[in-house]
């Protein structure tokens, strides 16, 4: 039998949860010591963040998303997950946007004493992750897990998390998963994925935890009807996004135009608040500092999350290397879309369209990546 992401089918067939059985899932991830994360609003948006009930997961919540604009509406078929993403997911939950990475203090005898600070890493379910988050968060294990570099503190959180994906099926206006590659359907990555129909869901493991939590809801086996009905779904999501990019490797492109006026263009509209890396999910920039205690006898030495787009960023000894905002823009542009091909094999962007949704003013990756390597547009 196929499965929904037209791979390969597991040894156990998919099963099937119906709609009001939802909570059941939730449940028996709490019960196997799980803190379970999942959508909610914070702030007129949505957010994963902890369930305190199994039964916590709002139903009917839809986002408008365009550029510069974020709204929250009602689904009139009140599904669960007929949103396509928030302003965060994955990263904040692994790579921390502060932390203490070690501590200095004074002992009796006056010695400075150094040593590691390990974050606390409760194990935790993240229900409802998206596509592009499962690709970004590989793309974040491709960095802090390399080999000979391994993030101690990246990776104590990295392997507490067990990941419930959700075939995105109503995606936003600025989504482009499908021309980078990485959505709407998840194919890798999860513990368990689902893929929501109007009676229910489609649920398929993805690893042994993920079979662990699945044996125990003892589900009835999805019908082949409803497996077909969960792949023309992905489709039919796919076929909807009108955004795209016009390659999935631009290195040599945009390389090629790092002196294009349209650089000038974009640099007049933006503001260099780095809301674009904040809501990336695969941007990883961050900086150290030291955050003495007033008596003087401790010190620790915190990791923060920073953006290319900060002046302090490009601040080298004597001199800035990126001392405006045309500069700025286009070190962001290059080393997603052209950098990370030499670095991971592929694009840093997964099509997220946060960066486009949550630029004040409206920014559209999408457009800039069309006018810089239009062959019409070439200078």
């Amino acid at each position: 039998m196929p499965t929904l992401s037209g791979m390969p089918p597991h040894s156990v067939p998919s099963g099937f949860l119906p709609h009001d059985q939802l909570p059941m899932l939730v449940g028996q991830l709490m019960q196997q010591g799980y803190q379970c994360f999942g959508p909610g609003v914070e702030n007129g948006a949505i957010v994963l963040h902890e369930l305190a009930t199994p039964d916590a997961i709002p139903r009917g919540l839809q986002a408008v998303q365009s550029p510069g604009r974020y709204q929250l509406t009602q689904d009139p078929e009140q599904r669960y997950f007929a949103w396509a993403n928030g302003p965060q997911a994955i990263k904040p939950l692994a790579f921390a946007p502060t932390e203490s990475l070690w501590r200095v203090a004074r002992d009796a005898s006056g010695t400075l004493q150094f040593s590691a600070v390990l974050p606390a890493a409760p194990k935790r379910a993240l229900i409802g992750v998206r596509a592009c988050d499962l690709a970004a968060l590989a793309l974040q294990d491709a960095h802090f897990l390399r080999a000979g570099a391994r993030d101690a503190h990246y990776a104590q959180r990295r392997d507490a998390l067990l990941l419930v994906a959700v075939q995105c099926a109503a995606p936003a206006a600025t989504c482009f998963c499908a021309s980078t590659g990485d959505g709407p359907t998840p194919t890798a990555g999860y513990d368990i994925a689902l893929a929501e129909l109007a009676d229910g869901f489609v649920v398929e493991a993805g690893s042994a935890r993920g079979q662990h939590v699945v044996d125990a809801l003892r589900l009835s086996p999805a019908l082949a009807q409803h497996i077909d009905d969960a792949r023309k779904q992905g489709e039919s999501a796919a076929a909807a996004q009108t955004r795209r990019l016009p390659g999935r490797n631009l290195r040599d492109a945009l390389m090629s135009q790092l002196e294009h006026p349209r650089w000038d263009a974009v640099a007049a509209r933006c503001l260099a608040c780095g809301n674009c890396t904040a809501v990336c999910p695969t941007c990883f920039c961050h900086a150290e500092v030291d955050q003495p205690a007033l008596s003087g006898e401790s010190s620790a030495h915190v990791r923060e999350w920073d953006s290319c787009f900060g002046e302090s960023h490009g601040h080298l000894h004597g001199f800035n290397v990126r001392p405006d905002i045309r500069s700025r823009y286009r070190q962001w542009l290059t080393h997603k879309l052209a950098g990370w091909h030499d670095q991971f094999g592929r694009s840093g962007c997964t099509g997220c369209g946060r960066c486009i949704a949550w630029c004040p003013v409206g920014i559209d990756l999408t457009e800039e990546v069309a006018a810089l390597t239009a062959r019409e547009a070439t200078p």
